[in-house]
């Protein structure tokens, strides 16, 4: 019998829709842009600024970075530099979801609206779910699972802004924490392979030593060095097996 899921691109994207409130990362993302909501109003941005950034950009680092950056006094140029550099962490979540949503010979215009929406909680729950899927529905199912996460995003933002006068400055910073808490969890929580785990370990040992030293690019520098190392140890055991 055929998944409702998967019977018809509109169902699909329902499914997708679903999935997204179903999902804990609907509350990650709603509490950290009720705290991007009140980060903006006390930078004196409009609740549709927020708004606009948010399908824009559509990063809540990114967003972060860019409401900092132009509200203590920064140049619109320094800040999209930033911005961009930031967004570079998630080019090998494109690099590994297109090739799981896209079918052979369809037209590469069909992956834009997906690889806009790529995001962190995004790219997990279409790693976990998508592959159950038809190839052929998981571009609908992506699109509707994003849709619903940008969309509690937008909502979650306003909310923070009209919340700002009474929220604290240390629950506000809390909520803008729980993303990267939530994606470290997810990513422990994935990691069945040898080298992931190593990478991860490494991660956590080596980015706080770079940071602490002030080297500049710390996050990338972490990915490069982990990576390579777990890499290594990934070959090295695949030549003595």
């Amino acid at each position: 019998m055929t998944p409702p899921a998967a019977s018809s691109s509109t169902s699909a994207f329902l499914f997708g829709l679903r999935s997204a409130v179903s999902s804990v990362f609907i509350l990650v993302l709603s509490g950290t842009y009720v705290g991007l909501g009140a980060l903006a109003h006390d930078f004196h941005f409009s609740q549709w600024w927020l708004a606009l950034s948010t399908v824009l950009i559509w990063a809540g680092p990114a967003q972060l970075i860019l409401i900092t950056a132009l509200g203590t006094g920064g140049s619109p140029v320094e800040a999209a530099i930033a911005v961009s550099l930031s967004g570079i962490r998630l080019f090998p979540m494109v690099v590994t979801l297109l090739p799981l949503l896209r079918k052979k010979g369809s037209p590469l215009r069909n992956m834009l609206l997906p690889t806009h929406f790529t995001s962190v909680s995004m790219w997990i729950e279409n790693m976990r779910l998508a592959p159950a899927l038809p190839v052929e529905r998981r571009v609908a199912f992506c699109n509707g699972l994003s849709s619903a996460y940008m969309a509690a995003a937008c909502i979650c933002g306003f909310v923070g802004f009209y919340l700002a006068a009474g929220l604290p400055p240390l629950l506000a910073g809390v909520l803008l924490f729980l993303t990267p808490m939530a994606f470290l969890i997810s990513t422990a929580r994935n990691a069945t392979q040898m080298i992931d785990r190593i990478a991860l370990a490494l991660g956590l040992t080596i980015g706080p030593a770079i940071t602490a030293a002030h080297i500049g690019l710390d996050l990338l520098w972490t990915g490069v060095i982990s990576g390579t190392i777990a890499y290594g140890v990934h070959r090295l055991r695949k030549t003595s097996a």
